[in-house]
């Protein structure tokens, strides 16, 4: 399933949306009350419409129809009405906790986030709403089709065959790492961030076994030696895996800057993953889910759509 909640890039650039801020007033009593649509008792308000037109504005930089939204906001109703049918929980601790990731990505708190959205006009329950929605949906579509997520290997083998049938399979790596942070307070000037960006070079070049090197870097001042963590190459993006695979065993990836500071990796360990395992692999599982997830997710609406009492007013 493609990654709904994740709006962190779109929220970046609420601050240059100047001209939504004028729109960042308080709902008129007629138009949250104006009825436009009930489902299954439940109401969509003028307001709710013109919620959800502000918030696909900020996060698609398109203008939606209005019917556009009302259909979103039908299905979301039908979605949020299943929280009535099912037991599930913890949904609404896991609506905050999607709120403060959706911050921290886009490099805010949670409060400033409602500050932004407010300044565009969009009150904060507009969109959590929409997450509450898709979190509870993706729960059960998951549960309700559970066997449908089950791919073999002939499933994944035959779809990357059929995409490219000349390609060989990339062998996966299962990395050993240990996390090694040049700290540098917040606020410090761009001199300080750098001058820790030196020496964490100059680490790199006495940095010759995990062992010794690790020892070097514990005495060094205001740097923290992570624990020891271990990722298969399946989990990573592109970029990170060729970084990892040109560093050398017993050797310190390059710099990258961080919040907290400057950040090295030490390559500890490096073993060939699983032949289940491997980037390629991981990538078609990932398609075949999406797809069935769709699909799931398409035959659901319908049925509840063909059953709900929508009246359009």
């Amino acid at each position: 399933m493609p990654d709904l909640l994740d709006l962190s890039a779109t929220f970046r650039r609420l601050i240059v949306i100047a001209a939504l801020a004028a729109l960042a007033v308080a709902p008129a009593p007629a138009l949250a009350q104006q009825v436009v649509a009930v489902v299954n008792g439940d109401p969509i308000t003028a307001f709710d419409i013109e919620q959800r037109t502000k918030l696909t504005q900020i996060t698609t930089q398109k203008l939606p129809t209005r019917q556009e939204v009302m259909n979103e906001l039908v299905e979301e109703k039908l979605k949020l009405q299943l929280l009535r049918r099912y037991q599930i929980e913890g949904v609404d601790a896991e609506v905050e906790s999607a709120f403060a990731n959706m911050a921290r990505r886009a490099r805010l708190t949670p409060q400033l986030l409602t500050e932004q959205l407010g300044k565009a006009g969009v009150m904060t329950g507009t969109l959590k709403s929409r997450i509450k929605a898709e979190i509870t949906w993706s729960q059960i579509i998951r549960g309700k089709y559970q066997s449908s997520f089950q791919f073999s290997e002939k499933d994944i083998m035959s779809k990357i065959e059929a995409s490219n049938p000349d390609a060989k399979l990339q062998i996966g790596y299962d990395y050993t790492l240990r996390p090694i942070l040049f700290v540098v307070p917040r606020n410090s000037p761009d001199s300080a961030r750098e001058l820790r960006r030196k020496e964490a070079e100059a680490l790199r070049a006495r940095f010759q076994g995990c062992e010794e090197g690790i020892r070097i870097a514990r005495g060094l001042p205001h740097v923290a030696v992570r624990s020891p963590t271990t990722r298969s190459s399946a989990d990573l993006s592109q970029a990170l895996r060729e970084i990892l695979e040109k560093t050398e065993l017993g050797k310190l990836t390059t710099p990258e800057v961080t919040m907290q500071g400057i950040e090295v990796y030490a390559l500890c360990r490096k073993e060939p993953s699983s032949a289940e395992n491997t980037p390629e692999k991981r990538k078609v599982r990932e398609e075949l889910a999406t797809e069935q997830f769709q699909a799931n997710s398409k035959r659901f609406m319908k049925e509840l759509r063909s059953t709900a009492m929508i009246e359009y007013r």
